[in-house]
């Protein structure tokens, strides 16, 4: 599976590459990440290779990710599906945050401008919003839709009775539906197997995976009892250490190496392989700090999994 092997997200017509561009990084505004030139050429090779869905959000590096991104793809806007997100607090105000029809028009408007286009192909809210009522915010996205500003629309990070209950109001206020989910998922991290996914699969979203490397650690990289390398994910994120480098994952890391070894894979090949071999996963979404750690990628899509491999790993993970 290549990167123009393209597959249909969710229950709609939309076809994305089986990797997304993830541009959390583009940009140093934030005091790490990938500088203006490094993001154009990791954009050009994603693109060179096959690549079609880019992800960001308004609050990436203080607005500059979508700002790389518009300016990269001037010349390239119909070879790309673009998708960026709202909700996370970007100002201060009553509403700088959330899912209301103000704070959903105002980051719309500033995200077409910063990208330099005219609709967004999914628009996405970035985290539910507890405090505006769903139908609110589906009403302003199905206007944002109408208006032609945008063609689809998504969720991250939504618990799995929100997602339930925003699909059954679309669909008896005859609003536009939500057509994909953005959750945290990996080989390392499957709470999201109890309900979130068997829901999406219900009221057709399809799956976003985002860290799919869990923060790094699953490209070995970090090793039992040694310090954390500096300028990695981990060292950038020390809340997540405790969470990830504990010795039950380092005892399932030791299993992984052993079987990526005998087959002759990496353990970043094996982490995308194995969520691309899940039923509802639509495409994942993977960042990139070189042009070439996208081929390498695009490598990864090409090892499909067979049932007695996927076996073997469940025995591994499941302990």
């Amino acid at each position: 599976m290549s990167l123009d092997q393209y597959v249909t997200l969710g229950r709609s017509g939309l076809r994305v590459s089986p990797f997304c561009l993830g541009a959390m990084t583009f940009g140093e505004d934030w005091g790490w990440g990938s500088s203006v030139a490094d993001s154009e050429a990791i954009l050009t090779r994603f693109i060179e290779e096959g690549g079609n869905f880019i992800d960001t959000a308004n609050i990436y590096s203080h607005g500059n990710s979508e700002e790389i991104i518009g300016r990269s793809l001037v010349d390239r806007r119909d070879e790309t599906l673009i998708a960026t997100k709202f909700g996370m607090l970007w100002e201060d105000g009553p509403h700088g945050k959330g899912g209301s029809r103000k704070h959903i028009m105002d980051s719309l408007e500033g995200s077409l401008r910063r990208l330099q286009i005219d609709y967004v192909d999914l628009y996405q809210i970035h985290r539910q919003d507890p405090d505006t009522p769903i139908d609110e915010t589906l009403r302003a996205l199905d206007d944002a839709v109408k208006d032609g500003k945008v063609r689809y629309i998504g969720l991250s990070n939504f618990d799995p009775w929100r997602i339930a209950d925003a699909q059954w109001t679309a669909k008896h206020n005859g609003y536009t539906p939500f057509i994909s989910s953005q959750p945290e998922y990996s080989m390392l991290e499957r709470g999201v197997e109890r309900a979130v996914l068997p829901v999406s699969e219900k009221y057709g979203l399809g799956t976003l995976p985002f860290f799919p490397l869990a923060h790094g650690f699953l490209t070995g990289k970090y090793r039992r009892g040694e310090a954390v390398p500096e300028n990695t994910r981990l060292a950038l994120t020390p809340a997540a250490q405790g969470k990830r480098l504990s010795e039950a994952n380092f005892d399932i890391l030791d299993q992984l190496e052993v079987f990526v070894e005998k087959r002759g894979h990496t353990m970043v090949e094996l982490a995308f392989a194995w969520l691309l071999g899940r039923k509802s996963v639509g495409s994942v979404i993977a960042g990139a700090s070189t042009p070439d750690q996208i081929r390498q990628n695009a490598a990864a899509a090409d090892w499909e999994l067979s049932i007695e491999e996927m076996e073997e790993l469940a025995g591994i993970l499941n302990g």
